[in-house]
């Protein structure tokens, strides 16, 4: 099956997507999931958490900034002290998926207007603590470009999303396991694929279809021997009982930087949730964050 998936893929695809921007968006590993996972229930009992309250026009969210992602939370910290949320739109809602938000051009947005492209001019390096934190309902995560240009899947400077998502089967769990194994394949054969950048652009130039064939079919055969013990990993109990009766969005895990939860407000991020969008996911009616300020814990 992953001949079939990587031989319908030109290399020269792989090469020449790196140059594409998809914008801040959720898409969808680093380290094995088969870790054992602490109790979620731990992260509430963090000294080190920091607590921001956010101020909607639909209502209050209050959210807890993990210790343990120190970069993420400080950023996060800093932009807030400088009001760089104060009546930023939330310009992506997807209903059973997140809400979207930290985009400092959707402050003066003409209707209509396509965001999701601002932020303060840098990006955060990824904080991935899975599986300590993953994407459960009411997760806090940073928005980030695709994987194409953005290989170390750093964290855009200010775009974040809060996850509402949906529940799952444990069959869809199990699907969505091998969905990423085939995920990493595809990483190893477009990284094979780069260290072979001048080889290909050679071939490409010379019109060797041949060569180009026989280059895809190596490298085939290189990430089926690094991959051919290796299964898809089983989700540790403690996540499995989260996404079957919570819910949330699993197969985002390992790919973005979770770097807080809300603890207060949920029932606001649901309006927000069920908020009426145009075609490109933005509510017609503006959402804003009017204030964020940090707080004592609550």
């Amino acid at each position: 099956m992953l001949k079939k998936f990587l031989s319908i893929l030109m290399i020269a695809t792989a090469l020449t997507a790196c140059g594409s921007n998809n914008g801040n968006k959720p898409t969808d590993n680093k380290d094995s999931i088969n870790k054992e996972m602490n109790n979620t229930n731990t992260t509430m009992n963090d000294t080190t958490a920091k607590y921001v309250l956010l101020h909607t026009s639909l209502g209050d969210i209050t959210v807890m900034l993990y210790g343990d992602t120190p970069k993420h939370q400080a950023n996060f910290l800093k932009l807030v002290g400088q009001g760089y949320y104060n009546n930023v739109l939330f310009h992506r809602v997807i209903n059973q998926f997140m809400i979207q938000t930290g985009d400092p051009d959707s402050r003066d947005a003409k209707p209509g207007q396509m965001l999701g492209q601002g932020g303060p001019g840098y990006q955060i390096d990824a904080e991935i603590v899975y599986p300590r934190h993953f994407h459960k309902r009411g997760a806090l995560a940073a928005a980030r470009t695709a994987d194409q240009i953005n290989p170390e899947k750093k964290s855009s400077g200010s775009q974040f999303y809060i996850v509402t998502g949906k529940t799952a089967t444990e069959a869809e769990l199990k699907q969505m396991a091998q969905q990423q194994n085939y995920g990493a394949m595809q990483a190893e054969f477009d990284r094979l694929a780069q260290q072979h950048m001048s080889d290909i652009q050679r071939m490409q130039a010379a019109g060797d279809q041949a060569g180009l064939n026989a280059l895809q079919q190596q490298l085939v055969a290189q990430v089926e021997a690094k991959f051919a013990t290796q299964q898809a990993p089983e989700l540790p109990a403690e996540i499995k009982k989260t996404y079957t009766t919570v819910g949330g969005t699993p197969f985002l895990d390992n790919a973005y930087t979770v770097f807080g939860e809300v603890v207060s407000g949920m029932d606001v991020v649901d309006k927000i949730e069920k908020a009426q969008t145009d075609s490109n996911d933005r509510p017609t009616q503006d959402i804003r964050i009017l204030s964020a300020k940090v707080i004592d814990r609550p």
